[in-house]
Order: structure tokens, then C-alpha cells, then sequence
């Protein structure tokens, strides 16, 4: 395995005198000890930093209207619904979801419409389960024909062990997620639709006479949370999917199966301050730079720039990016004709001898074959090497 450039210096890294916690391990993370699933995930990178039971199988709750925000946004940015789409409150959405149900309600008229943005937000903040059906029979016709499409963006998202039966997340057979796939999710959201996820910030939203907050507590006690949706169900307990961005970095969370509206909220902070104060995320490479070069035989050129097509990032704990160990997987010859974009070979970075990140080298631009003379000359070459 060939070494790889040095890693950047970070921007932010500033020379300090070596700290005996530098030497000491991480401690173990906050465990919420009421709850039945939790994780804690790096967003740029999707490395889980910690958790348990965020692979199995739990009710999702109301977490499942965030699946709703996905689905309308990405209708939304394929030109099939509107963000001045008149909704229609029907009688349906209003009798399964609004106020003369048990659960969290909108509060828009039966039978009047309202622009689908403003339909949005009083599902996303006020958490309305009428607002949730409107919509979802607005963009597909129905909550089946919704539901479809809400699991057909979730396989797309890498959603791996998540099933969705309506909108709105109230109890039902077949309706499913993990805390791993809800914080994919919540990934998916905040870098795909931005101004979407920018309703889960709105502190309270009103419709007619009634003001309602949002049920997120965490908006107000941590000046860096943005986001993202708390649930609740006899069956599925408190549940919270909790964003924050502290400086360059930002984390996710999801707590599953709690027992209280503050515990949720409790166990969320002290998971996200955890992380902060812990680990780290660097850029290494960037994508379409060079960072290598190879070789090449029997080539109109005599050697092809090696990059990668995406950018490697790594979520570290905090003072060990000087110990990160970058090298390559390199073929020991190519030969032309090479396409560009091409897979090449891999590079891998490594701290105290495990990977903890990689990929694909590839070539960043196309090398044709050399003239007649030129192969035959790199052909003795490939012998001479190879005997």
C-alpha cells in the first residue's frame, strides 16, 4: 500500500501545548437509560458515534412526518406540486386527524384550503395530523398512494429497515422505522431540501385564532438546535430526532421509546454535548483534485492525474487528526486506454491501525493510446518488468 499526500492542515488548527486529556480515551457517551433505541450520527460524514438499538425495528411516532416533508419537497423541486398549491382541509384529513381526535392538530378549517407551504408548517411545527393527510392526498391522490411514494424515497434516501403505512406516524400495522434509518433521513432532509428543513426551527405557527409551539423544547434550551421532530404514541413512547450545528460541525440524534416529553429532551442534549465535546470532522480531500499520479503504458501520455470523485470526510475524535494515517491502493502499472472517472484503486486513512474512512481513487481525466511506435515501446517495457 503506497502512501498517500499528507493531509491539509486544518483551518482551524491552531498549535497548543499537548493536554493530558490528549492521552486519556473517550469516555463513555450518556447513555439514555429510560429509552428503547438512540444513536448519535456525524451528519457530513454518516458515522454513527455511538448508540444502541438504532438497528431494530420501533414505531417512529409523529418522526415520520419529516419522511412527509422529504416526499413533498422532492415533488416539490420536480415541478409536481407547488409551494402556492391551494390544499384542500377535506373532511377525511379533518375527521382522522384534527381537533376532535386524540392527537396534534393543525387547526385549518374542513373543507377550505390553504397554500401548501403554509399546510406545511402547521404539520411540521404544530405537528398536525390533519395537515399531514391533506397534504399527502393533495400530491398522490391518497395516504396509500402517498404511502407508496414515502417508501419509494426512503429506499432512494438508503432507509434500510423502514416501512410507512401513512403520513402522520400514528400507530399502525406495517408502519415501522430505526433510529439508524430516521437519522439517514434527517441527513437526507438537511442537505437535499434546506429551505424544508428550515420549518423545524419555527418556534410556533398559527392558523386562525390559535397559536400552538412547536414540541421540540431543545429550540429553546440550545441555541445551536435547528431541528428536527418529536413523536409520541402509547405504543411508541417519547421519541425526539434532535439537530445541531456548532461551528463547522454538525450532529444528529434519535431517541426512541422514551418516557417523558423532557426526557426525550434530557437525554437528546446530553447525547449531543457528548458528541461536540468528543469528536470532530475534517475535510481530507476534496473531489476533482489531484492527489496522486500513476504511471501509464502504451498512452498518448506517460501518466494520469489520481483524484477522488467525491470528498473524503472523517468524524475523529478531537485531537488525534495529526495521528491519521492516509495510503493508497494503486494497480503497480496501467495501461491505455484509461477512462475518465475510471476506478482506479482506493485510498484508505487510518487511526491506531483501523480505517476509518476510504474511497475510490479515480482517474480525473481520460488517457488515449499512444501511436503504433509508442505501444510497442511500452510493450518491451511491460515485459522487461514483469520478467
Amino acid at each position: 500500500m503506497a502512501q498517500a499526500p499528507a493531509l491539509p492542515q486544518p483551518a482551524s488548527a491552531t498549535p497548543r501545548p499537548a493536554a493530558l486529556s490528549d492521552a486519556l480515551p473517550i469516555p463513555p457517551p450518556p447513555a439514555p437509560k429510560t429509552a428503547a433505541a438512540w444513536i448519535v450520527m456525524d451528519y457530513a460524514t454518516g458515522q454513527v458515534l455511538a448508540g444502541e438499538n438504532y438497528d431494530q425495528r420501533h414505531e417512529p411516532a409523529s418522526i415520520t412526518k419529516v419522511m412527509t416533508s422529504y416526499v413533498i419537497a422532492a415533488e416539490m423541486a420536480a415541478g409536481k406540486v407547488h409551494a402556492d398549491d391551494p390544499v384542500m382541509m377535506t373532511e377525511h384529513a379533518w375527521r382522522e386527524g384534527g381537533a376532535g381526535t386524540e392527537g396534534s392538530y393543525s387547526g385549518f378549517p374542513v373543507n377550505q384550503t390553504a397554500p401548501l407551504v403554509e399546510m406545511e408548517k402547521g404539520m411540521v411545527v404544530q405537528s398536525g395530523n390533519d395537515a399531514a393527510i391533506a397534504l399527502a392526498e393533495h400530491v398522490a391522490g391518497s395516504e396509500e398512494s402517498f404511502a407508496a411514494l414515502m417508501n419509494a424515497y426512503a429506499a432512494r434516501i438508503g432507509m434500510k429497515d423502514s416501512h410507512f403505512v401513512n403520513p402522520h406516524g400514528l400507530s399502525a400495522e406495517g408502519h415501522y422505522s430505526t433510529a439508524h434509518d430516521l437519522a439517514r433521513l434527517g441527513q437526507a432532509l438537511i442537505r437535499d431540501f434546506p429551505v424544508a428543513y428550515s420549518y423545524n426551527k419555527i418556534k410556533e405557527f398559527t392558523v386562525g385564532p390559535i397559536t400552538q409551539p412547536n414540541r421540540n423544547v431543545l429550540l429553546w434550551r440550545d441555541p445551536s438546535v435547528d431541528g428536527i421532530k418529536t413523536g409520541h404514541t402509547s405504543n411508541a413512547g417519547y421519541c425526539l430526532m434532535a439537530s445541531a450545528k456548532r461551528g463547522d460541525q454538525r450532529l444528529i440524534t434519535v431517541v426512541l421509546g422514551d418516557t417523558s416529553e423532557n426526557q426525550r429532551a434530557v437525554d437528546s442534549q446530553a447525547l449531543l454535548n457528548w458528541g461536540f465535546r468528543f469528536f470532530e470532522t475534517h475535510k481530507l480531500y476534496d473531489a476533482g483534485k489531484a492527489i496522486a499520479k500513476q504511471k501509464v503504458r502504451k498512452g498518448a501520455v506517460d501518466e494520469v492525474q489520481l483524484g477522488l470523485a467525491q470528498p473524503l470526510l472523517v468524524s475523529m475524535p478531537r485531537g488525534k487528526y495529526s495521528q491519521l494515517k492516509p495510503a493508497m491502493e494503486v494497480p503497480k502499472m496501467l495501461v491505455a486506454p484509461i477512462a475518465k472517472g475510471q476506478k482506479i484503486g482506493m485510498v484508505k486513512v487510518t487511526l491506531d491501525g483501523k480505517v476509518v474512512a476510504q474511497r475510490p481513487l479515480v482517474a480525473l481525466e481520460a488517457v488515449e493510446q499512444g501511436g503504433f511506435f509508442k505501444r510497442l515501446w511500452d510493450e518491451f517495457w511491460i515485459w522487461w518488468d514483469t520478467v
